[in-house]
Parts: C-alpha cells; sequence; structure tokens
C-alpha cells in the first residue's frame, strides 16, 4: 500500500513538474522550420511571425530554412524532434498535397505533427513575364493551344500547391505546359523575371512585392473570389468556371509536445493575428487570418489534404 502511494506521488509529482516547465515555456530559443529556403511565402510569413513571438514570449524565435525533398526534410527533421516545443514546423499546402504525391514517405504528416495554430490562407496568383504576349487568362490559353509544349510552367517545387494550382489549370483547360520545378518560390520567381520561365501560379504574399514593382504581371488570382490587395485582377474562375486553389500556413509541432505548450503558443498567435498592425501586414501579401482552436486547424490540414488528393489523382501529377 506504501509502494503505491508512493508511486502515486511519483505520478503527481511527474506531472506537476511537466505543467511547471510549460508554465515557464520558453526558456530558451525556439527553432522554427521552414521547410524552403529564404524568400517564398512560407519563409516571409514565418519571419513576421518569429518578430511577434520574439517580442511577445521573451525568447528567440529562430528561422531554420531546411529546403528540399519537396518539402519533406524539413518536415522529417521535425517529426525527428523532441516533443518537448523547441521546434516547431511553418505547415503549409505541400504538407497536404505531399501525402498522396509520395508513395513512402517516411512519416505520416497527419499523425506525427500536432496541429497548433492556423495563421493565413492566401490565394496564389497566375503571373508571367512582362515580355509574355498574352494579358489575359483567354489570350494565354489560346496562345498555350497554339504552341502546345512551348510554354515552362515554374514552381516552388514538386508537389507545392504552386505545383499543384497549376496542374489543376492544366486539367481543366487543356494546356500542354512542361513543368519546371524549383527549390522555393524566391529561385522560381528569379527565372520568371528573367524570361527563362513563362508562368507561374505563386503564393501571393511571395509575390506580392514583384507584382507591385511591375517586375511580373499578373493575369488573375486564383481563389474564388477577388483579392482586395490587386483591384482589377480577375480570378481564374471567371475565365475557367470552378476553378479554385488557394494556399494556407500555420504552425505544427511533434506529435507528444505538451497540450499547454500548444496552446500557448497558439493563444499567443491568435493575439497575433487580432492585431490590427499585423493584419494590415498581411493585408498587404494577400493574407487573411484563419485564427482558432489547434483542433481547427486539424480540421483544415484534413480538409485541404482530401481535396488536393483528388486533384493529384486526376491530374496525374509526378513527382519530378
Amino acid at each position: 500500500m506504501i509502494g503505491l502511494s508512493r508511486r502515486l506521488a511519483l505520478v503527481l509529482l511527474l506531472s506537476f513538474a511537466g505543467t511547471a516547465a510549460a508554465l515557464d515555456y520558453p526558456t530558451r530559443a525556439v527553432k522554427w522550420i521552414v521547410p524552403y529556403p529564404p524568400g517564398g511565402s512560407t519563409d516571409v510569413l514565418a519571419r513576421m511571425m518569429s518578430q511577434w513571438f520574439s517580442q511577445k514570449m521573451g525568447q528567440s524565435f529562430v528561422i531554420e530554412n531546411k529546403a528540399g525533398g519537396g518539402n519533406n526534410i524539413g518536415v522529417e527533421f521535425v517529426v525527428k524532434s523532441p516533443p518537448d516545443g523547441y521546434t516547431m514546423l511553418l505547415v503549409n499546402p505541400a504538407n497536404g498535397i505531399n501525402t498522396t504525391l509520395y508513395k513512402n514517405l517516411p512519416f505520416d504528416f497527419i499523425r506525427d505533427i500536432a496541429p497548433v495554430a492556423g495563421l493565413v490562407r492566401a490565394p496564389n496568383v497566375m503571373e508571367v513575364n512582362n515580355a509574355f504576349p498574352a494579358r489575359t487568362v483567354a489570350e494565354f490559353i489560346a496562345y498555350c493551344k497554339a504552341n502546345p509544349g512551348k510554354i515552362n510552367m515554374a514552381s516552388s517545387g514538386s508537389g507545392t500547391s504552386v505545383h499543384l494550382s497549376g496542374e489543376l489549370f492544366k486539367s481543366m483547360t487543356g494546356c500542354d505546359m512542361l513543368h519546371v520545378p524549383f527549390k522555393g518560390a524566391g529561385p522560381a520567381l528569379v527565372e520568371l523575371m528573367s524570361g527563362q520561365v513563362h508562368v507561374i501560379f505563386d503564393n501571393l504574399p511571395s509575390s506580392a512585392p514583384h507584382l507591385k514593382g511591375g517586375r511580373i504581371r499578373a493575369l488573375a488570382v486564383t481563389s474564388a473570389e477577388r483579392e482586395p490587395s490587386l483591384p482589377g485582377v480577375p480570378t481564374v474562375a471567371e475565365t475557367v468556371p470552378g476553378y479554385e486553389a488557394t494556399a494556407w500556413f500555420g504552425i505544427g509541432m511533434p506529435r507528444g509536445t505538451p497540450a499547454e505548450i500548444i496552446e500557448k503558443i497558439n493563444a499567443e498567435t491568435n493575439r497575433a493575428l487580432a492585431d490590427p498592425q499585423m493584419q494590415a501586414r498581411l493585408a498587404q501579401l494577400g493574407g487573411r487570418p484563419i485564427p482558432g482552436t489547434p483542433q481547427d486547424f486539424g480540421k483544415v490540414i484534413a480538409a485541404e489534404t482530401a481535396k488536393w488528393a483528388k486533384v493529384v489523382v486526376s491530374s496525374g501529377a509526378k513527382v519530378e
């Protein structure tokens, strides 16, 4: 009986110790893994939010770019990290897409990554280099069909929302374009501006500065409704009925991370998304906040995984 009491006391003591550690969290720097190179939407958003976390939570939130493997290298690093709250993942559309696109992943994203908080949802933008002759989606489709196989379609990597948004466009219009994957949006946009590739369906946050600077030209946004930050730019669906694709971003941690830590990051994220100055900065990038509970973000991940599974299968998209 005494032995049982001691064991119970030890369990309670460890439980209280874990809760106390979570309440003190963070006590050292937190690594935030961005599975792409600097310059893309995931990187832009993570750096914006990391400044907020660092200022409000009293410890540095340090961005580490771990690109490669179509996003999977960074994810695997987080999956194998200790579930202690000191490694976060910038969750993005590729995490839902890759579940179907890759056949032998060394992890199960929904099983191995705990949803923490949603950040923003943003449209992709169908954009071309300034020398491209088409000025509208209809003109683009006509040019594409008159020049089959001669249009290079860039993406930020195989399996990204940028890639699959293009594949969806191809399947719905019959356009024959060559997919040219890059290791992130930054390198892809450089090649688009130089004229080495012709079109990209890029996330708005990474393209916004180049669009506003006139270095590339928007033909349409991929969301169901027009984007307020791009007045006058139509939707793809106005020419291709039923077309819709948006990018979504959030925070994940290794499965098994204490609930108290997840709730703490979730609460601070929601405070950031409710801040007028942060909302204004996100609006400039075309991002619309998606606050909520960890469970709410888990539902987003599940729904997007199911949606893009259908696109991967119907389009016949392959990993190059």
